[in-house]
């Protein structure tokens, strides 16, 4: 069995490299990442890379039985179980790879386990990741990709920059030992995915800036994918105190709300602050707005005091997947404005469908932080979101 690209063969990994003439195949036998009709800038490259990854890790026989069904779903059952410890204390098995597998990200290589684990080794001391996974299936007879997220802090610098990125692993079997022998990396951020990619190395770059977060709880979700322009986040129910707002960039009402939490409520109660303060716009034409401060997780709406004054709420937010774009500067109301356009012709470019309204996040007192490092985001929520 071979698989073919463009009416030429390449043996499954694990076979000898060497082409043949073939007809081009049914467009459902090729791999599943690359038959979306709009395909993302890593599965394009993905496309090209496989073919790379596919020659880079054989072993020097013809292979004539056909790929063991089993032993794939058995693989697919062991990343599930195995690739969650990339980072931690137990650490990957190092005995379901080849001596010699072939590792590529955008800007590391490696070609031995040992190489491989090093690099683990490095990225767990300089960045403590957080490694998620979200998905793992087999794409072709001697290959199996996984989807994920990794969120790193660098601690080496002052300000310890958060670092995201999300894509997916195109893992290469050798049918001989049944063990991994190639792991490509291809990052949803980038358009050129191969190695040495500057745009890769830029990618990191720009992620090291200033950004001023207050240590302050937020509202908890997880980033499902970032792109060159935004991230789509899985937000948890949250609860926030609201009322009745003038702009997106506007403090109108933020007396009123941060007055509930400093014990303007029936019980008199003082609530932590958190971050962000969110203005809410409901409608395309931002008539109907309102200012909100999230309040603690630890608090259940139904044992919240009630407002004081009768023109602030308390709100149940549900659960729901946000697309989220970041920036600095003082968010003016004509800047807020343009990223919630830009914003807005990106999702829609990507095939993905933002709900009406737009909301503005902003994590800094502006009377305390300088403009430049200011954290600010523009979100909107999506929806029929599907994680491919």
């Amino acid at each position: 069995m071979a698989t073919a690209f463009y009416g030429q063969a390449v043996h499954p990994i694990g076979a000898t490299y060497r082409r043949t003439t073939a007809a081009k195949p049914p467009i459902s036998s090729l791999p599943r990442p690359f038959l979306s009709r709009n395909r993302s800038s890593s599965a394009r490259a993905g496309h090209r890379s496989l073919k790379w990854a596919l020659g880079l890790s054989l072993v020097d026989r013809q292979i004539t039985s056909p790929p063991d069904e089993r032993s794939a779903v058995e693989l697919v059952k062991f990343l599930y179980d195995d690739l969650p410890h990339l980072f931690d204390e137990q650490g990957i098995d190092r005995t379901m790879y080849d001596e010699k597998v072939k590792f590529r990200d955008p800007i590391t290589k490696h070609d031995t386990i040992s190489g491989y684990l090093f690099n683990i080794q490095l990225l767990r001391r300089l960045f403590s990741p957080d490694f998620q996974l979200h998905s793992v299936k087999q794409t072709g007879p001697y290959e199996i990709t996984t989807r994920w997220t990794m969120v790193m802090k660098f601690a080496l610098l002052p300000w310890k920059p958060e670092l995201v990125f999300t894509g997916i692993s195109i893992m290469g079997v050798n049918p001989e030992t049944k063990k991994f022998c190639s792991h490509l990396d291809l990052w949803d951020s980038i358009k050129k995915n191969d190695y040495f990619s500057v745009e890769g190395l830029w990618e990191v770059i720009r992620q090291l800036r200033i950004y001023k977060t207050p240590d302050l709880e937020t509202p908890k979700y997880r980033i499902l994918k970032r792109t060159a322009d935004y991230e789509i986040r899985e937000y948890s129910p949250f609860v926030v105190v609201e009322t009745k707002g003038d702009k997106l960039a506007g403090s109108k009402g933020f007396n009123d709300v941060a007055g509930y939490i400093f014990g303007k409520n029936s019980s008199e109660e003082k609530i932590p602050m958190t971050t962000p303060v969110f203005t809410q716009a409901f409608d395309p034409d931002r008539s109907n707005i309102s200012i909100q401060i999230v309040l603690p997780l630890e608090k259940e709406f139904d044992s919240l005091p009630n407002p004081s004054k009768e023109t602030v709420s308390l709100r149940n937010v549900d659960s729901g997947i946000a697309a989220a774009l970041k920036f600095s500067g003082k968010p003016t109301e004509e800047r807020v404005i343009e990223k919630e356009k830009l914003l807005r012709a990106a999702l829609l470019k990507d095939g993905l469908k933002p709900k009406e309204g737009f909301m503005l996040a902003r994590y800094n007192d502006p009377g305390r932080t300088w403009s430049f490092i200011m954290r600010n985001e523009a979100l909107m929520w999506l929806e029929d979101f599907k994680l491919d």
